[in-house]
């Protein structure tokens, strides 16, 4: 199970109210407790944080907002002792327009870095060369005065997308991943690896028939040139190469497509990433019927060799919490923590944490500063971690970079640690079940017809097998299944094969 750490907002250690090395640190025994396998840290590296990290000034180095080289080490030297691996997030799509690189190759046309980063002429109006928006919104050209070209930004302009097909540039991002393995990091998540390569001959994307107003400016275009192009595999097998170059890594890739085309982010005879992020349960209706075809469509069009991966949340997305409530959220991590493949844990999740409420001035997130009221603000979901109910939650002695969730002196680690029913005990409780039996960690999926608002599979290992069902919804459910009662997200002792209201429940099934 690999744990996802916002570090500016997982734990202060010098007072400064922004998270850092030293607190993640200091946490790892939480992390043990709760039965993490590895922990996925987002940037770190050097930055101005427009972006907050994804926009890199440095990519072999650390920013000091974080602590040291020396503080990294430590760190990682501290996740090994306990069992823990670590896995940096590498943003090799667009560094920071301060990065050194960059600097160089908007100095001048003949600069030895400038083909480094993507530079066009303008179109014959003089506008940008083609009709591409950014994430962020507007055109995803940025004039450059003293060069007199474009450059372009999928994401904010202060993030210029680096150049792949530049062998040279290429070489030198290889490199760094190269300097962060060789200092023992265990992988990395790779960010928006589908956006790294594009057409070749910068043509219009097409217009979004769907789009209406209310919707972000990025979906009046489909990006069918600008995003997952043929290219990509390449940069992708090559990552994979120099990763298994050494001992037991892992490359995990964000790939926001459809499954149809995320598959092939496995590679061809495995040469891709581990573990192309599968997002589905991020963007899925809370639906028993819908749910159970994802599953079962997502399971079957695995590559041969293609390990699965689920998510529920992460930094970008409102949290399962706030999608579905607190009741039906624990039923979600049952559903998470019990299908095949390797799950991915949002920081906070396992003590129920929702969206947290920003108030106008407090603001950080420049997707809501540049698209403001339209709800895609980030902030919300990266408030801090709230580990007791003393001063600032344990968080920080000084006043958090965002505020606190409402609930916070109630809703925290310490609260819940020995609560048998918390949220937190029920995390730590699917995690003990997934290491004890084999069929959970490893075993097969098949998914058992069910009605209603129940969804039910079985896993499979050997002569053991486990069944899994689950109620998303507010009316009692029969369940035609019996077997002995592992776990129940309510606190049920026995189960005489009625499912409560917002109830999941594992069995061990005996032939």
């Amino acid at each position: 199970m690999i744990y996802q750490v916002y570090p500016r907002s997982f734990q202060d250690t010098n007072g400064d109210g922004v998270g850092d090395l030293a607190g993640i640190e200091r946490r790892l025994d939480h992390l043990v407790a709760l039965g993490v396998d590895a922990v996925w840290i987002s940037p770190i590296f050097p930055s101005p944080m427009v972006d907050f990290g994804y926009d890199v000034a440095d990519y072999t180095g650390v920013h000091p907002l974080f602590g040291t080289l020396a503080d990294f080490d430590r760190l990682l030297a501290a996740a090994h002792a306990r069992g823990l691996r670590l896995l940096l997030d590498f943003v090799p799509n667009h560094s920071s327009d301060q990065h050194p690189w960059f600097v160089e190759s908007r100095s001048s046309r003949s600069n030895p870095r400038r083909d480094w980063y993507i530079w066009r002429d303008p179109a014959p109006d003089g506008g940008p060369p083609n009709n591409w928006i950014s994430d962020f919104g507007g055109s995803a050209w940025q004039w450059d005065v003293g060069t007199g070209q474009y450059y372009y930004h999928a994401m904010l302009t202060e993030q210029p997308d680096l150049n792949w097909r530049n062998p040279e540039l290429r070489a030198a991002m290889l490199d760094a991943m190269r300097f962060w393995f060789d200092r023992g990091t265990d992988g990395f998540r790779v960010d928006i690896l589908w956006h790294m390569i594009k057409h070749a001959d910068f043509p219009d994307n097409p217009a979004n028939p769907d789009w209406r107003e209310g919707m972000a400016d990025m979906h009046k275009v489909l990006q069918l040139h600008s995003t997952d192009q043929p290219d990509v595999f390449a940069i992708a097998a090559e990552m994979r190469a120099l990763a298994d170059s050494y001992d037991d890594r892992v490359l995990v890739g964000e790939i926001y497509l459809p499954v149809e085309r995320l598959m092939a982010y496995y590679g061809k005879d495995g040469d891709g990433v581990h573990l192309p992020f599968n997002f589905q349960l991020i963007d899925a209706a809370w639906d028993a019927r819908s749910l159970h075809r994802m599953i079962r469509d997502y399971d079957a069009a695995l590559p041969q060799g293609g390990w699965p991966n689920w998510v529920l949340g992460n930094h970008d997305r409102p949290r399962i919490a706030t999608r579905v409530g607190e009741a039906q959220a624990r039923v979600a991590a049952m559903l998470l923590l019990t299908l095949r493949g390797t799950p991915t844990l949002y920081y906070g999740d396992e003590i129920g944490l929702t969206d947290g409420a920003i108030p106008p001035d407090r603001v950080r997130d420049p997707r809501e500063l540049r698209e403001p009221g339209l709800g895609f603000g980030r902030d919300p979901v990266r408030t801090p971690m709230a580990w007791d109910g003393g001063p600032q939650a344990g968080f920080s002695a000084a006043e958090p970079w965002l505020p606190l969730h409402a609930n916070w002196r109630t809703r925290n680690v310490a609260g819940q640690a020995d609560d048998a029913r918390s949220m937190l005990s029920l995390h730590r409780d699917l995690l003990r079940l997934r290491r004890a039996h084999s069929a959970l960690a490893t075993g097969s999926l098949t998914m058992i017809e069910a009605e209603g608002d129940v969804i039910a599979y079985q896993r499979v290992s050997g002569s053991e097998r486990i069944v899994v069902a689950l109620n998303l919804g507010r009316d009692p459910q029969a369940v035609p299944v019996r077997g002995t009662l592992l776990l129940s997200t309510i606190g049920s002792d026995v189960f005489t094969g009625r499912l409560e209201p917002d109830e999941g429940v594992i069995l061990l099934v005996q032939d």
